[in-house]
């Protein structure tokens, strides 16, 4: 695909940051309480208080609920799809995701035993999911060293699959084990996915890992060019071929051991964003990370709306949208790359 000229790229770019103004504006207003927009507009700049100083009761809903959940929902898919976009550069492969490595079931297994310690707070819960994904891809990042301590990104695939079941097997038996308590619920939560328990400290701990986790990801794209080239291309460009790939590699897992801690199992995100983007944008990873980031927290929201209101006045997880959405794009791309090959 031929590279898109400059000002082409600028106007998607443009084009994606109205996307995401406007997606924040529904976000608010779609719900099971319609909110008209400009009560949406007055409440978002801080105007929802009333005559007597008390605060609307639609103030109250945004403030509390929608404007927390669509912002978590931002971070998460920006966290995701920026997340799949460097995976797929990694890899030279469509297929790959942020959860290729089984980053998202070893994040999962961790989270679900802090609930089952009963471990309360925000800090103990990223800890935990984040421990769990380190974990899960420092397994398969040794299981894929080869002896002249390269890394076989075919083995470190298959090695994913393996660890991710592990993982997913240990976060079911979590599930066994809180059986008839209370805390069974949460931990459901985190294999179905969802943006409904959104909380002001949850943004508070997430945004800046999402903000300077994306940044480093960004800062790397040369190297991610470079590393399409081959590994020994990369070396005689002045890049250390290894290195790189850890750093990218540990940041991904922590945005993506982040997204899981205060959104649950949300698949398939990493996977398509990353790949429409491409088609988009073309694979120079300079223009296609950043777009990639808010096209994927754009998606998440809608998806989230979409949660909200198929089944109304009841509400779906977010992860069963994506995963109608995912799903046959996924088989999609495995048809195409099996006619291609």
């Amino acid at each position: 695909m031929r590279r898109s000229p400059r000002g082409y790229r600028r106007r998607v770019f443009v084009i994606l940051l109205a996307l995401a103004a406007v997606t924040l504006v529904a976000g608010v207003i779609v719900g099971p309480v319609y909110i008209p927009i400009s009560d949406a507009f007055s409440h978002l700049i801080g105007r929802g208080i009333s005559a007597d100083g008390s605060p609307s009761v639609s103030y109250l809903i945004i403030s509390q609920i929608r404007l927390p959940r669509v912002l978590l929902g931002l971070l998460v898919g920006c966290a995701l799809a920026i997340s799949g976009g460097t995976m797929q550069g990694l890899f030279r492969n469509p297929l790959a995701s942020p959860y290729v490595l089984g980053i998202a079931s070893g994040a999962s297994t961790g989270a679900s035993l802090i609930i089952l310690l009963n471990l309360h707070g925000v800090l103990f819960l990223s800890l935990g999911a984040f421990i769990g994904g380190s974990l899960a891809v420092g397994i398969v990042y040794q299981l894929a060293q080869e002896r002249d301590r390269k890394t076989s990104v075919y083995t470190l695939i298959l090695a994913g699959v393996a660890v991710g079941a592990l993982f997913s097997a240990g976060t079911s038996f979590i599930i066994f084990l809180s059986s008839g308590t209370e805390r069974m619920t949460d931990v459901i939560f985190w294999i179905m996915g969802g943006l409904g328990r959104a909380h002001w400290p949850h943004l508070y701990v997430l945004a800046p890992i999402v903000a300077i986790g994306s940044l480093v990801l960004i800062a790397f794209s040369r190297d991610l060019n470079a590393l399409a080239m081959g590994e020994e291309g990369a070396f005689h460009l002045g890049i250390n071929p290894e290195t790189s790939k850890r750093i990218m590699l540990g940041v991904a897992t922590l945005l993506t051991s982040s997204a899981v801690a205060f959104a649950g199992t949300i698949g398939f995100v990493g996977l398509i964003i990353p790949h429409i983007m491409r088609l988009i944008m073309g694979p120079d990873h300079r223009f296609l990370l950043p777009t990639t980031a808010i096209a994927g927290a754009i998606f998440l929201v809608w998806a989230d709306m979409a949660a909200r209101t198929v089944v109304r006045p009841a509400e779906l997880p977010v992860g069963i949208i994506t995963a109608f959405l995912g799903a046959p794009f996924f088989l999609y791309l495995l048809r195409t790359r099996k006619a291609r090959m």
